[in-house]
């Protein structure tokens, strides 16, 4: 079972890194598209800032997720991963209601689904 947390762990860093790159250095029609958001908007310089932003938020959450399972052990490890997973959660909930449903099922889920199995182990 830790295997499995290992990998899902990982695939929740990785998805998020790759959200950072599509933020931080997407082109603004990929960008206007993956978010839902014209493409008028996404190009304003303004928009550009808070998407880098958001981007660097999310690069931190994939960073501390991979850095947690090398830098701290045990259960201490365990405890910090559900609280960044948490977060995601409630923050995909969040952009589900507020800017595009579909980013439950694609950032939350498998968030959920990776604290889901964390929590297995813990108990």
């Amino acid at each position: 079972m830790q295997i499995i947390l290992n990998i899902l762990i990982y695939v929740v860093a990785i998805e998020h890194l790759g959200i950072m790159g599509l933020e931080m250095f997407g082109k603004p029609e990929t960008q206007a598209r993956s978010f839902g958001m014209p493409l008028e908007f996404v190009k304003r310089p303004e928009a550009q800032v808070a998407l880098g932003n958001q981007g660097i938020y999310n690069g931190m959450l994939g960073l501390s997720l991979i850095a947690l399972q090398w830098v701290i052990t045990g259960r201490a490890s365990l405890l910090a991963t559900a609280v960044l997973l948490i977060f995601i959660v409630l923050v995909a909930l969040y952009g589900s209601f507020t800017a595009k449903k579909e980013i439950f099922w694609l950032q939350g889920m498998p968030a959920l689904v990776t604290l889901l199995v964390l929590l297995i182990l813990i108990v």
